[in-house]
């Protein structure tokens, strides 16, 4: 009974122990799904756009200008996929080029990339093809010498749609890699 009694209290002293750490971690999948659940409880909902960018305020306030100025020239746009698919498309090979150039060029950025589905097919096999798309988008930026380090992945399904109705158009919409900038480069994007 003593050795549970201590091993109780070693457990809650080390718990009690590492809330109290400042130090800065890689953020893993169970932490960005925590803090955006959190953002987007904060936050209202947006309508739908005909090409979704990254949100402004998913930039940390101590960026400048210039990056914020990258994100709303649509730098970011989102990668769609067909229907049951996670193969990147010829079209999207720009966009992911001026990403990789702007991870290579900026060494403090840091980005995430959700993995989005629609909503047909059961939960798990959404989260499962949800986690393919971010992998095949960060696979295809680390081809290109972007440092796997700098790219995180999360799938989130069809649990956040950016259009919600039953509809081929809308669904094509929620087929998607979003990206999502965990920090940014002090120096900002160079044009």
């Amino acid at each position: 009974m003593k050795k549970i009694l201590a091993l109780c209290c070693a457990v809650l002293i080390m718990v009690a122990g590492c809330s109290q750490k400042t130090t800065t971690k890689p953020d893993t999948q169970e932490n960005l799904a925590s803090k955006q659940v959190q953002k987007s409880e904060t936050t209202e909902p947006k309508k739908a756009e005909k090409v979704p960018a990254i949100p402004v305020e998913s930039i940390d306030s101590k960026n400048d200008a210039s990056t914020i100025t990258a994100v709303k020239d649509n730098m970011f746009t989102d990668i769609l996929f067909d229907f049951d698919r996670y193969d990147i498309k010829e079209a999207d090979k720009t966009t992911l080029r001026r990403v990789s150039d702007y991870l290579i060029t900026q060494p403090e950025a840091r980005i995430s990339i959700e993995g989005h589905c629609d909503e047909r097919g059961t939960n798990e096999y959404n989260l499962a093809l949800g986690e393919r798309r971010a992998k095949a988008v960060k696979d295809y930026l680390t081809s290109m010498a972007v440092a796997s380090k700098k790219i995180d992945t999360i799938s989130f399904g069809e649990e956040r749609p950016i259009c919600k109705e039953s509809t081929e158009e809308c669904w094509a919409k929620n087929r998607r890699a979003h990206f999502v900038i965990l920090s940014a480069s002090a120096s900002g994007h160079k044009k």
